[in-house]
């Protein structure tokens, strides 16, 4: 290729450049630059300071320039004379001083000079500035006297272009090599003042507590004996004032408590207080308020009044969490994963459209569910080709995420005494895509006589629902004593039955879960330890939940077996969730003759003194009118023959329905 059109011709020697050419162009520059900017500033401070020290001063002082080079210092001129060397002004080596006036001077010079060489670093277009910009150099800056310059060593450490900048900020600047320190002296900062808050608070503790500063929570009697209400019902934030007095007197009783008051008092007073406040009934507050200490039933109380986040849980016959999220998001959704403890849930803050009609709900993606129900399927386990009972299923949340955790495969009854409720059943059951599920419309103490043989049965009992007051209100005031008698009698009921359903010789099975959304002992540690009274072949096991508390294993005078504290409670306050109760059974041998049954009676033996499993079997052949006519007609029956027949066909029917055929004699 050819030499290009720009290289066509050799450029010659530039031709020299004129400066003051340099120096108007320089000076007619449209937008100042920051390093011209920050000279322009200097000359003006130097100016002014100029002015006002010839207006103070009487003599004149000796005049100082600057040497275009960098790194060489200027020197004071002897008698202003000047000289030009090579178009550049030159100033002579000054005697040596004499007098102090004279140094004084000298060392003026010099330190102005300094601040010059770190400052005004001249190069480049400065040094081919002409003699007028020298001489403009020269008058801004004679006359300067030491008082200009008195701050040197704090304008040596400045930044060039940081001015306002003072020492301290200089020395923290981060740097690769101080970032330890600095980041240890930060933590030391830290602690410091840490601790002076905790030494505040202490302070305030105790002046807090001091006798001169005990609340007034309890109301005066008058003359017949009956108090006297100082506080307006209507005042819902003093009455809140007093329930927080009340519960920090409980908590510290012996040096907050008036004299002469009891710690019943307060606590009558504090359960008459919350009644008031949150709307509950004397007999419900009374029962919720001696599970837990003053402050933590406080907690419970107030978290029962906010709703709990709104869950969804993600169908893995169908798709997968991350995808689900992945579309719900781009439909305008915010969610995030429940918590690690979970692997299909999905919380949900706020959503532009209804949940339960996008196209991803009619799909059947996921389903509507609250984080705690989650938590008995977890703990029931099932595996894959195992029989599965959930004897109270409707409305199919936790039917279903048996069915996805399972894998379609074996089989799963789905059990519910209420007809219309398993409808909806039915429905949850079609859209998520479950296949190997039976709906049954049974009462659920009627097995295992329906069916039997499971290898895990899930319990989900009816209950009072003391743990959902979120979601339902009303129990705050329908629910009464009767009710603390009538549903613990049922649940006793079913979980004997659970217990006779499951078979105890299954090779992967043998669990037994049962779960309440109720915090309430009736409910929960009672009903446990009657099963284990009850039924001495079944035994607690760990629920394998990473989170929850311990049951209790006394409690108000009851003590429970030691073993309780393998069950799981969970509460609103403590983990944002529904109050729930979840144990978890083992099943280790045969259900024992003699024990008691689920309809309250032996199973050994049942009111017609006949075998427990022959109550529904009856003879529907036609009675004939008398003997000879049967004999004739039919030749009559060998019974010896018949008996072996009969007793075979019997211990299958006990071992189908997960009872020991030796566990009772046979009957001819």
């Amino acid at each position: 290729m050819g030499q290009g059109r720009r290289m066509a011709r050799k450029q010659g020697i530039p031709e020299r450049l004129d400066e003051s050419l340099v120096t108007r162009k320089r000076k007619d520059a449209p937008a100042a630059q920051p390093e011209e900017r920050g000279k322009r500033r200097r000359r003006e401070v130097l100016r002014e300071k100029k002015e006002a020290k010839e207006a103070a001063a009487k003599g004149d002082k000796k005049k100082t320039v600057v040497n275009g080079t960098k790194g060489k210092k200027a020197a004071p001129v002897a008698n202003g004379e000047k000289t030009r060397v090579k178009g550049k002004l030159v100033k002579k080596a000054p005697p040596p001083p004499e007098s102090d006036e004279d140094s004084e001077d000298d060392s003026d010079a010099i330190d102005e000079d300094d601040v010059m060489e770190d400052h005004v670093a001249i190069s480049g277009l400065d040094a081919l500035g002409s003699a007028s910009e020298d001489d403009l150099d020269d008058d801004e800056f004679a006359d300067s006297g030491s008082d200009v310059m008195d701050s040197d060593d704090d304008v040596r450490k400045a930044g060039m272009w940081s001015e306002d900048e003072d020492e301290d900020d200089v020395q923290e600047k981060l740097t690769a090599a101080n970032i330890e320190g600095l980041s240890r002296k930060l933590d030391m900062q830290r602690a410091v003042e840490e601790a002076e808050a905790q030494a505040e608070l202490e302070e305030a503790q105790m002046q807090t507590n001091i006798a001169g500063e005990k609340p007034k929570v309890l109301e005066d009697e008058d003359e017949d004996g009956q108090p006297k209400s100082t506080l307006v019902t209507q005042d819902l934030q003093l009455l809140r004032t007093r329930i927080t007095d009340t519960v920090r007197v409980l908590e510290d009783f012996k040096n907050l408590a008036e004299e002469g008051r009891s710690r019943a008092e307060y606590t009558a007073q504090l359960t008459k207080d919350i009644c008031a406040y949150y709307g509950y009934s004397h007999f419900l507050a009374d029962k919720l308020l001696n599970l837990f200490p003053p402050r933590e039933a406080f907690a419970f109380f107030e978290a029962n009044e906010t709703p709990r986040p709104v869950v969804i849980r993600t169908n893995t016959l169908r798709t997968h969490r991350r995808e689900l999220a992945q579309t719900l998001i781009n439909r305008g959704v915010q969610l995030e994963p429940i918590g690690k403890w979970s692997k299909v849930g999905l919380q949900i803050f706020e959503s532009q459209v209804p949940l339960g009609a996008t196209p991803e709900y009619l799909a059947g993606h996921y389903i509507l569910q609250a984080a705690s129900s989650f938590l008995p399927v977890m703990a029931l386990a099932p595996q894959e080709n195992e029989r599965v009972l959930d004897m109270a299923a409707a409305p199919g949340g936790k039917t279903t995420h048996i069915a996805a955790l399972m894998k379609n495969t074996g089989c799963i009854f789905a059990n519910d005494a209420n007809k219309s409720r398993a409808k909806g059943l039915i429905g949850n059951i079609h859209r998520l895509g479950v296949k190997n599920t039976i709906v049954c419309n049974y009462s659920a103490t009627e097995f295992p006589r329906v069916i039997g043989g499971f290898d895990r049965v899930l319990l989900d009992a009816p209950c009072s629902g003391t743990g959902v007051i979120a979601k339902d209100a009303s129990v705050k005031t329908n629910k009464t004593e009767l009710d603390f008698m009538r549903l613990p009698h049922l649940q006793k009921q079913l979980i004997l039955a659970a217990i006779d359903s499951v078979d105890h010789s299954s090779k992967t099975g043998g669990y037994i879960v049962y779960s309440t959304c109720s915090v309430t002992v009736e409910e929960n540690e009672q009903v446990v330890q009657y099963a284990l009274n009850k039924r001495p072949n079944v035994k607690l096991v760990e629920t394998g939940l990473t989170f929850g508390k311990e049951g209790f294993t006394s409690i108000q005078g009851k003590t429970f077996h030691p073993s309780m504290k393998m069950v799981r409670r969970y509460y609103p306050h403590a983990y944002n969730v529904d109050g729930f109760f979840v144990a978890k059974f083992k099943k280790i041998g045969p259900t024992p003759p003699n024990a008691v049954g689920a309809n309250g009676v032996a199973n050994g033996k049942g009111a017609a003194d006949k075998p427990a499993n022959t109550d529904d079997v009856f003879d529907k052949a036609p009675i004939a009118e008398n003997d000879e006519d049967t004999g004739a007609d039919f030749g009559g029956f060998d019974e010896d023959e018949d008996e072996k027949y009969i007793v075979k066909g019997r211990k299958a029917n006990m071992k189908k329905k997960g009872q020991n055929p030796k566990a009772q004699p046979s009957k001819a």
